[in-house]
Order: C-alpha cells, then sequence, then structure tokens
C-alpha cells in the first residue's frame, strides 16, 4: 500500500496503519490512539445524494467516512482564526462592566452550542442534518443574553417582537440572494434531506438566522466597544446633496443589474458587487425617507455603528464556515476564484465580502421596516415594526 504523497485515508486504510513497524514499537499505542482521536475530530463525509457536484458524482447509499491526512495548513488556519475570534469577544466581555446577571438563556445557548457539536461529530440525527440552524440558534441566544447583561436591554429580552420580525423578515431578505445565485452560480448546497418538507424546514430555519445573527453580533460588540446606543440624537450638520445621491442610488442599480446582463460564465465572477450594490442602492433612500441611516450617522461623525456592523460581518463569516465545514447539510462553493486557497469551504476573497454583507443586511432591513411601517400606517394598524433592531 502506498503511505506517501496520500490524501485521502478511509477507516480500513487507518486500521492498517497498525501493521506498520512504528506501532510495534513501545510508542506505538500512544500513535493508535492519536489516530483513534483525529477519526471522531477530523472525519469528512460524503452527501448520500447522487447528484452531481462540481462535476463528481456523490456515492449512494449512505455516508462514507474519510480522514484527511495529512491536516490541510488552511483549516488550521481556519481553526485559529476561530478561536481567536472568538477568545477576544469572550476576553472583552469577561473585562467590562456588566449591568445585569449573565440571563439563563445565555447559558441555555451556550449549552445547546456544546451539546451539538458532540452530537453532530457522533453523527446523532436530527441534529447531523440541522446542525447549522442549531448552532446559530444556540449562539444567537448566547450572544443576546451577553449584550443584555452589558447594556440592560436586548432584542430578545426586551424587544421580543422586533426580534421575531427580524427572525421572519430573514427569510424573505436572504431568498433574494438565492435569486442572484441562480443565475451566478457560486455556491451549491450538498447532504440535504431528501423528504421535501424537511428539507424546506431546513432551508427556513438556517434563513431565519442570518439577520439575527448578524444584528446581535453587531449589537454586542458595539456594547463591548461602550460605544453609545443612541442614534437618533443630535443634529444632521449638513443636507446630503441630491446629485450625489442620485448618483449613488444609479451606482447600486450598476452594480445589481450588470452581474445578471452578462453571461454565466463572466457573471459567475461578479457576485462581489452584489455584496455592495444594496448599499449603494438603498442607503441613500433610508436616509431620505428617515428610516435608520449610515449615512445620519456619518453626518454626526458617529461611525460606531457601521463598525460595529463591519466586525460583526467578519466574526460570523468566521462562524459560518468553521459550522459548515463539520455540517452533513452544507454548502459548497462553485465560483471560480482561487478555489486552490480556500479557509474551509471558502476560498480567501470570499471572506472579504462578510463585512459588507452586514452592512447589506443592516440597509435592506432598514429599508424593509420603513416599508412596512408605510403599509400599517395605510391599513391603520397601530401595531408596526420600530427598528429597534437597526439601533444596534
Amino acid at each position: 500500500m502506498q503511505w506517501r504523497g496520500r490524501l485521502f485515508w478511509n477507516r480500513q486504510e487507518l486500521c492498517s496503519l497498525g501493521e506498520l513497524p512504528l506501532f510495534n514499537s513501545r510508542r506505538g499505542s500512544t500513535c493508535k490512539r492519536t489516530i483513534l482521536i483525529l477519526s471522531h475530530c477530523f472525519l469528512i463525509r460524503k452527501p448520500s445524494s447522487s447528484r452531481m457536484i462540481l462535476g463528481v458524482r456523490n456515492p449512494a447509499p449512505g455516508w462514507s467516512r474519510q480522514l484527511l491526512l495529512p491536516f490541510q495548513p488552511m483549516v488550521a488556519v481556519g481553526i485559529f482564526l476561530f478561536f481567536l475570534t472568538a477568545s477576544l469577544i469572550v476576553f472583552r466581555f469577561c473585562s467590562a462592566e456588566r449591568l445585569h446577571p449573565f440571563p439563563r438563556e445565555g447559558y441555555a445557548g451556550a449549552l445547546l452550542l456544546v451539546v451539538a457539536e458532540i452530537l453532530m461529530l457522533a453523527r446523532v440525527e436530527p441534529v447531523t442534518t440541522y446542525f447549522t440552524p442549531i448552532a446559530w440558534t444556540g449562539y444567537i441566544f448566547l450572544v443576546d443574553s451577553a449584550a443584555f447583561s452589558l447594556r440592560g436591554k436586548s432584542l430578545w429580552r426586551t424587544a421580543r417582537t422586533e426580534f421575531v420580525c427580524l427572525a421572519l423578515c430573514s427569510i424573505p431578505l436572504w431568498l433574494i440572494f438565492e435569486a442572484y445565485n441562480l443565475r451566478l452560480a457560486n455556491w451549491v448546497y450538498v447532504g440535504l434531506p431528501n423528504n421535501w418538507v424537511a428539507r424546506q424546514f431546513g432551508y427556513a430555519w438556517s434563513f431565519a438566522t442570518i439577520w439575527p445573527a448578524i444584528f446581535e453580533t453587531a449589537t454586542l460588540i458595539r456594547a463591548l466597544g461602550c460605544n453609545p446606543g443612541d442614534n437618533d440624537s443630535g443634529q444632521i450638520s449638513a443636507a446630503s446633496g441630491s446629485r450625489s445621491a442620485s448618483f449613488i442610488v444609479l451606482l447600486g442599480a450598476f452594480l445589481l443589474i450588470v452581474p445578471l446582463l452578462v453571461p454565466p460564465g463572466i457573471g459567475s465572477y461578479l457576485f462581489g458587487p452584489v455584496w455592495l450594490g444594496f448599499i449603494f442602492l438603498l442607503e441613500p433612500i433610508n436616509h431620505r425617507l428617515g428610516s435608520q441611516s449610515l449615512w445620519r450617522d456619518f453626518q454626526r461623525g458617529d461611525y460606531s455603528r457601521l463598525t460595529s456592523l463591519l466586525a460583526a460581518g467578519w466574526v460570523c463569516g468566521i462562524l459560518w464556515e468553521f459550522w459548515n465545514y463539520w455540517a452533513q447539510a452544507r454548502w459548497v462553493y462553485t465560483f471560480p476564484i482561487l478555489q486552490e486557497w480556500k479557509i474551509f469551504a471558502m476560498p480567501l476573497p470570499g471572506y472579504l465580502g462578510f463585512p459588507a454583507f452586514a452592512v447589506e443586511c443592516f440597509v435592506l432591513f432598514s429599508f424593509l421596516t420603513l416599508m412596512l411601517n408605510a403599509i400599517f400606517r395605510k391599513l391603520g394598524k397601530g401595531s408596526r415594526p420600530h427598528g429597534e433592531a437597526l439601533r444596534l
């Protein structure tokens, strides 16, 4: 058997390692235990679907366990970035002054995360299939509780209606990007349930966590930075020029339309403009119509909300890719840019899109809140979204 130059090792080949002279020595038992630990921690399974994914037909039925040896350096970089990011947030939180005790929901969220990780590695259903939304649900409650303990208010604890509205709106808002992906083909989903209802349930649950994750993370980062929480105080120093606003709106429309008009082979390189387009298209409109606006923050000299969103995009991006890498039901990136240079499943240039996406989440939800309020006013409804989530 050829042992040198191999990238993938299956379980049968792994067991035959015991035949090597190395394992007959006194240190052999230690090596065997090390291999056993690795085989449980870094197993990669292929989905049972027989569809063509990236030109390779996946084996069916069942899942084929394979161990990646030697350990990929870029995966190690990703794990380092994950723990570095998490450690910085935890250290900052532990050293910050808290107004309230840590809520029970936070402990429940942390426990849910730990249990989900263990059950996912053990391949226990339905956690294996729904690991991504389960992990994000635990994370959202954990971060919400941390923000509450620092500020005395949070979306789940003190603005639950806004939290539910944000989660429900997250589904159609993300479907905008799924619609773009139908044309630009930048990612596919693998390892999904065969049952249609179970598959759609997983989609809805996963998509409903996207906007809450971004907003909760940005809120926590802003609280950790001791930034002012009131974004509506103070006078705007100067009026925005109508010509410059019109130009920015046209630029946003250009960024959103061009990727759809070019041939698909070229469009697959142009998802980057989509991550920016809605910012330029809608931010001037939000500012002009009185909705929550980053532009208005800039005119007051306040950049705290923008920097919190950018940092939240980075944090959530690392978490998305870390948890997705180990999940059974996951996404695989297919855009033709530096596919050989990945951290987890994401090629390196893709990480530049996460901070921009977080800002885009804010702008889209601000515009949607504006539209919902207008609809509720027209219908004469008293209860409507107040945009509490947008204040961060």
